[in-house]
């Protein structure tokens, strides 16, 4: 039961003054900036405009900033800061093919076109405290290299090529926009895969590793990860071809799953696909497994885990939505505050 309140506005004016004392801390030490923040807590930030909708590292690390380093509400910021923005161009799709890479590893082939590329990752290093870092201790100085960059096609590319799996085609058709148009369900992928990036990570990532463990037909092999800096073009009406607007640092993610042989079509590959803003890898590989059992339908498979089941994924992957619902619970309507 809720009853309504008077009065209070003070004792909230008061605990906002205090929110913000606590998110400024000791005023003996430097303030961080919001620069800082984009600069050195890069991941932090990738994510908050992954799910947060909103491709602007300074406006994600402003988000961060102001939210204490809450990665749910810097979201919920971006995002309510997303809905007072002009829609004013379409872009091109992007073409991850002709990718500036930063990092491109492939579980499938040991030697790929264009080569595998280790880049900037976490991988392969030992879990322990860095006591350095408390001395203020420097990063080390990268050596730059001159290497000519090499085309990297696909690895799907290679695998169609060989007939092991189907190549995508684009029919044209206008894609969903889940900002503009409540999902509904079923849906289309287009829509599956908007509510998947924007989703949750935790969340995804706990759906995806119960697919590994036997929630649901799915076992993958990283087929490709790839990160780097992408071109965005849009086509101005007065000029009627592709103009290059910026770029943008993504991650996108391919995992080659079970082979299937349909009665009419060659046995074939199937695939999960996962894109996402800054170096995100975990999120782009959490998004691909959910993205490919949520296809169960698609190849007649038994629907046995909860990464399966598309309303239940979909309608509950929404960090703002479940924050917000949950948070409900404890709402000031039920409670008087003095002054």
């Amino acid at each position: 039961m809720y009853v309504a309140v008077k009065g209070g506005e003070k004792a909230i004016a008061a605990a906002h003054a205090l929110q913000e004392h606590r998110r400024r801390g000791d005023e003996q030490l430097p303030e961080l900036s919001v620069a800082q923040i984009e600069q050195q807590l890069n991941l932090a930030v990738d994510r908050v405009m992954t799910e947060g909708g909103i491709a602007d590292r300074e406006l994600a690390a402003l988000a961060l900033k102001q939210a204490s380093g809450d990665n749910v509400e810097a979201i919920f910021l971006l995002r309510a800061y997303r809905t007072t923005l002009a829609k004013l161009a379409v872009s091109e799709p992007l073409n991850t093919a002709d990718m500036r890479l930063e990092r491109r590893i492939s579980a499938v082939y040991k030697d790929i076109p264009g080569g595998q590329l280790l880049g900037p990752t976490y991988d392969y290093t030992h879990r322990l405290l860095d006591f350095t870092l408390l001395a203020n201790g420097e990063a080390p100085q990268l050596n730059s290299s001159e290497a000519q960059a090499s085309a990297s096609p696909h690895v799907f590319s290679l695998l169609a090529n060989q007939g092991l799996a189907k190549a995508e085609e684009d029919r044209g058709d206008e894609p969903d926009d889940i900002t503009r148009t409540p999902p509904v369900y079923p849906c289309s992928r287009a829509s599956r895969l908007q509510q998947l990036m924007r989703g949750d990570e935790g969340y995804l990532l706990a759906l995806a590793y119960s697919t590994q463990r036997g929630y649901g037909r799915n076992h993958p092999f990283a087929g490709e990860i790839r990160s780097g800096y992408i071109n965005v073009e849009i086509v101005p009406e007065e000029l009627g071809f592709a103009v290059n607007v910026g770029e943008l640092l993504m991650t996108e993610c391919e995992m080659v799953n079970g082979f299937i042989a349909p009665e009419e079509e060659p046995p074939h590959f199937t695939r999960g696909y996962g894109l996402v803003f800054g170096m995100g890898e975990r999120k782009a590989m959490a998004m691909a497994l959910v993205d490919r059992a949520l296809q169960a339908p698609d190849y007649d498979e038994n629907i046995s885990g909860p990464a399966q089941d598309e309303e239940f994924v979909l309608a509950h992957a929404d960090n703002v939505e479940a924050a917000g619902f949950v948070s409900h619970l404890q709402a000031t309507a039920l409670r008087r505050f003095p002054g």
